[in-house]
């Protein structure tokens, strides 16, 4: 079955634009002009892609797509009008995957959905790792310490685990990073890798500054020291 994607923007015009451009391309779509809809939908069904326009009638735009990168475990992608460098890292650091500033080309909105789920393919084969005493589920986007206490991490967080996971022991870079997840380089990318970083270390009780696990190699990138196991 086709990817489900759902657009909440108070705009007609632009839903109707961007649900002909991604029904074109063979995606599933549903639409909502306002929060309080889309909030109930998503309590029936559980899409791939939420595409969110942050000047919403009857709700904070940047505290839905906080809720969503944390709740639902879907991609979120912003689309706003709102292009200040400032904007677009609050975005990102509250678990947006993606940011499109208004106004866009609906070809450019297909590629950058379409990279972003090729991500997720490419990291769907393993759901479980365990590494130091702690075990990461990429299924429920939760870390469980040798107790079993469970702590939750964004997709957007799951992203970079993933990708440090995949790689202990080797040098990640910036470049990498941004090659592999997406998104425009630049100071918004760096700023929201680094708060993403900084948030996976409290959530893994590293000292900020002696990490263990996840150490900075100033001027060149991220080093993961842990042994990994996937299953």
């Amino acid at each position: 079955m086709s990817a489900l994607v759902t657009i909440l923007d108070d705009e007609p015009a632009i839903r109707q634009m961007l649900s002909d451009a991604l029904a074109e391309a063979g995606f599933r779509t549903m639409s909502f002009g306002r929060a309080t809809e889309f909030e109930a939908a998503l309590r029936r069904t559980t899409p791939d892609v939420c595409l969110v326009d942050l000047g919403l009638p009857d709700r904070d735009g940047l505290t839905l797509v906080h809720r969503l990168a944390l709740e639902q475990g879907a991609t979120v992608i912003i689309i706003s009008g709102r292009a200040q460098v400032q904007d677009r890292v609050t975005g990102l650091e509250l678990g947006a995957d993606d940011y499109i500033i208004k106004p866009f080309d609906p070809a450019e909105v297909v590629a950058r959905i379409r990279a972003r789920l090729r991500t997720r393919t490419r990291s769907a084969p393993s759901d479980t790792a365990r590494f130091n005493g702690w075990t990461a589920h990429f299924d429920r986007y939760a870390l469980e310490d040798e107790t079993g206490e469970e702590t939750t991490f964004s997709h957007a967080e799951g992203e970079v685990l993933r990708l440090f996971l995949e790689s202990p022991k080797r040098l990640i870079t910036r470049a990498h990073m941004q090659e592999t997840l997406g998104g425009a380089a630049g100071e918004s990318f760096d700023r929201a890798m680094d708060v993403r970083i900084s948030r996976l270390r409290t959530k893994l009780r590293e000292d900020p500054k002696n990490p263990r696990l996840i150490k900075t190699i100033y001027g060149a990138g991220y080093i993961f020291l842990g042994d990994v196991s996937w299953s």
